[in-house]
């Protein structure tokens, strides 16, 4: 699996159960179960959801699934 991979899928699993649509960033960290503290991790990379939401714009707003969310942020993560 690569870090790509394993941090996609770590995040749609972070965000199972989360009631979509989510329509804005404060919403977003609200979904992960430790908030902006949650974090993803792949060999010696980390991630908090907090820094991962950095990468987002009002204009990917609203997400309407855990997938979207996913794809994104590893996207502008360059992952």
């Amino acid at each position: 699996m690569t870090v790509r991979d394993d941090i996609h899928g770590q995040i749609i699993a972070g965000l199972k159960g989360a009631k979509f649509p989510i329509n804005n960033p404060e919403e977003l960290l609200a979904a992960f179960p430790a908030g902006a503290n949650t974090t993803c991790r792949s060999g010696d990379l980390a991630v908090t959801a907090g820094e991962a939401g950095k990468l987002l714009t009002p204009a990917d707003f609203p997400f309407r699934d855990e997938k979207k969310v996913a794809d994104t942020i590893v996207e502008r993560a360059g992952l």
